[in-house]
């Protein structure tokens, strides 16, 4: 790993804890292209009330904007938690070339962990994954929200 990939890890981290501070499950995408960021995302199911506003969408829908096209080739994601299947459908749809992701998802990561919706499509072909940068840190703000959401819900229910 580069410092190069830990500088825009520690990018998508800081979307993760802006996800944090307003009640969102912290996950933090960046889309790099060229070694500059295009498009940024955080988790916003809440806010928005939309079950499709995942870090990866959002982060995906800025960086098709910038670039005017929705083919992403040549382009990179780094997202705190390893992508859901809906998530991994859109980065492969993007033609995104390289996913790094933090922490692993052992109930919804479709890179592996779960499902490995890369490595089981005979039609996907060129697709660099590189897991655990960050993981650590990630996974501990995940459980930490979570922990802390279920305290909220034990003191209101008692």
């Amino acid at each position: 790993m580069t410092d190069l990939h830990l500088r825009f890890m520690q990018d998508a981290f800081r979307l993760a804890e802006k996800a944090y501070e307003q009640d969102e499950v912290p996950v933090g995408a960046v889309v790099v292209f060229e070694n500059r960021i295009i498009g940024r995302g955080y988790n916003r199911t809440e806010g928005l009330n939309d079950p499709t506003a995942h870090a990866e969408i959002i982060a995906l829908g800025a960086a098709a904007e910038y670039l005017g096209s929705w083919r992403m080739e040549e382009t990179t994601i780094y997202v705190t938690l390893e992508p859901c299947v809906m998530c991994i459908g859109a980065i492969l749809n993007a033609r995104v070339a390289n996913i790094f992701y933090g922490a692993k998802d052992e109930r919804f990561g479709s890179c592996g962990s779960r499902y490995d919706l890369v490595k089981d499509n005979p039609y996907i072909r060129n697709v660099s994954v590189v897991p655990g940068i960050m993981a650590e840190e990630s996974e501990a703000l995940i459980k930490m929200f979570f922990k802390n959401l279920r305290e909220k819900k034990n003191a209101k229910n008692n």
